[in-house]
C-alpha cells in the first residue's frame, strides 16, 4: 500500500509559530524524507466558511496568504500537492454519502466539536455545516486515500471520528476506504503553543500570536511583552519553567547551537532552566534570549516570502495546478465508492445487461 499524508489549515488568517511548530516544520521534513509516496496539504476553504459564512472575503484574502505561509516555510509544490479545498466538488459528494453512516447523537459527543462550538458561542444555533465537520474531514482523508494524518493532540477526536466512517463503509458496502493513522508532533512542546499573553491557544482575535510574516521589530515586541511565572517578580525569586510561556515557546524552538551564538554562558535550556528556578535569573535576560532564537527561526521564512510575493499569479497557478491534480485523485476515490454503494448505474454494464435480459423476456 502507498504512503499518502493529507493535511491542511483553514485560511480564516495569516499562518503562526504554533502552525509551524505543530504542524508545517514537521511537513517539510515528512516531505523531504522520501518515506511518503504522495503529500497532499489542502488550504480548507470550505471548512473555513462552515463558521465564517457571513464573511467570504475574510477567506478569500487568506488563501493566498496561507499558500505564502506555505512556501515561505519550504513546502515544495514539485514534491507535495498543494491545493484548495472547495475547488474539488468530489469532497461535497462523499461527505453526502458520509453523512449516512454517522448519527447525530455521535456528533454531538465529539469533544473537539463541542470545544470549537463552545468557543464561537454556537450553542445556541450551531450551523448545519459546522456540526457536519468531521463528516467533511473524513470526506477529506478518505478521498486521497491518506494513511497518514498529522495533526495536534486537540484533533484526535476528528480522526477517531474518521476511522468510524471508514470501518462502518467498509462494513457495509466492502473494503474500499483507507483507515488512516495519526502522525503526533514529535516535541511534546509543540502539541499545543499558548498565546503570548498565556492563553492555552493562539488566536488572532485574541491578539496573542506570533505570525510567521510578522516583521523583526513586531517580533521583539510581542516577545517582550510575554506573559511569564507571576510570581518571579524579582530577579533573585526562583521562578516556574512549567506552565510559563517564555520557556515554553524555548522548549519548542531553542537548540543547544543557540545557546552557543546567543547565549553562552549556559550549555543548554536545562541549564537556563536551573538557574531560573533556583533564582537570579531575570525575565528579561530570558525574553532577550528568546527573541534571538525566533529571529533566527524566522528570517530564513521572512526572506523567502519577499521572493514569492513578487510574483503572486504564480502562487495561484501553483495552486491552479495542485488542485487539478487533486481533482483528479478525489474523483478517482468517489468513483470507487459509487460502484461499491451501487449507484454507478451508468458504469455498471452487468446492471444493464440484467435488467435489458429482464425486460426482454
Amino acid at each position: 500500500m502507498s504512503k499518502i499524508i493529507l493535511t491542511g489549515d483553514r485560511p480564516t488568517g495569516k499562518l503562526h509559530v504554533g502552525h509551524y511548530v505543530g504542524s508545517l516544520r514537521r511537513r517539510v521534513e515528512l516531505q523531504n524524507s522520501g518515506e511518503f509516496d504522495k503529500i497532499f496539504i489542502m488550504i480548507a476553504d470550505a471548512q473555513a466558511l462552515t463558521d465564517n459564512a457571513d464573511n467570504p472575503e475574510k477567506v478569500r484574502q487568506n488563501i493566498i496568504e496561507v499558500a505564502l505561509d506555505y512556501l515561505s516555510c519550504g513546502l515544495d509544490p514539485e514534491k507535495s500537492t498543494i491545493f484548495v479545498q472547495s475547488q474539488i466538488s468530489e469532497l461535497c459528494e462523499l461527505s453526502f454519502y458520509y453523512m449516512n453512516l454517522v448519527t447525530v447523537s455521535r456528533l454531538q459527543r465529539n469533544p473537539t466539536v463541542k470545544a470549537e462550538i463552545q468557543m464561537r458561542n454556537f450553542e445556541a444555533s450551531i450551523p448545519v455545516g459546522f456540526f457536519t465537520y468531521p463528516i467533511s474531514q473524513a470526506s477529506d482523508i478518505t478521498a486521497f486515500k491518506a494513511t497518514t494524518v498529522p495533526v495536534g493532540e486537540d484533533q484526535l477526536p476528528m480522526i477517531e471520528q474518521t476511522k468510524e466512517i471508514v470501518r462502518k463503509f467498509n462494513a457495509v458496502y466492502g473494503d474500499t476506504l483507507v483507515e488512516p493513522e495519526v502522525l503526533l508532533p514529535n516535541n511534546k512542546a509543540c502539541l499545543r503553543l499558548p498565546g503570548t499573553d498565556g492563553k492555552a491557544k493562539m488566536s488572532k482575535s485574541l491578539g496573542n500570536c506570533i505570525y510567521l510574516s510578522d516583521t523583526e521589530a513586531d517580533v521583539k515586541t510581542k516577545v517582550m511583552g510575554m506573559f511569564t511565572d507571576p510570581n518571579h517578580l524579582r530577579v533573585e525569586d526562583p521562578g516556574e519553567v512549567e506552565n510559563n510561556p517564555v520557556f515554553i515557546y524555548l522548549d519548542a524552538f531553542a537548540k543547544d547551537e543557540h545557546f552557543k551564538e546567543f547565549l553562552p554562558d549556559y550549555e543548554n535550556l536545562d541549564a537556563l532552566k536551573a538557574h531560573y528556578k533556583r533564582g537570579g535569573l531575570g525575565d528579561v535576560k530570558v525574553k532577550k534570549f528568546l527573541n534571538n532564537v525566533l529571529q533566527s527561526t524566522l528570517e530564513p521564512i521572512r526572506k523567502r516570502r519577499k521572493e514569492f510575493e513578487k510574483d503572486i499569479p504564480a502562487v495561484y497557478d501553483m495552486l491552479k495546478k495542485g488542485s487539478d491534480v487533486a481533482r483528479i485523485t478525489a474523483a478517482q476515490t468517489l468513483s470507487e465508492v459509487k460502484s461499491a454503494m451501487k449507484i454507478n448505474y451508468f458504469d455498471d454494464e452487468t446492471l444493464i445487461k440484467m435488467q435489458s435480459e429482464k425486460y426482454s423476456k
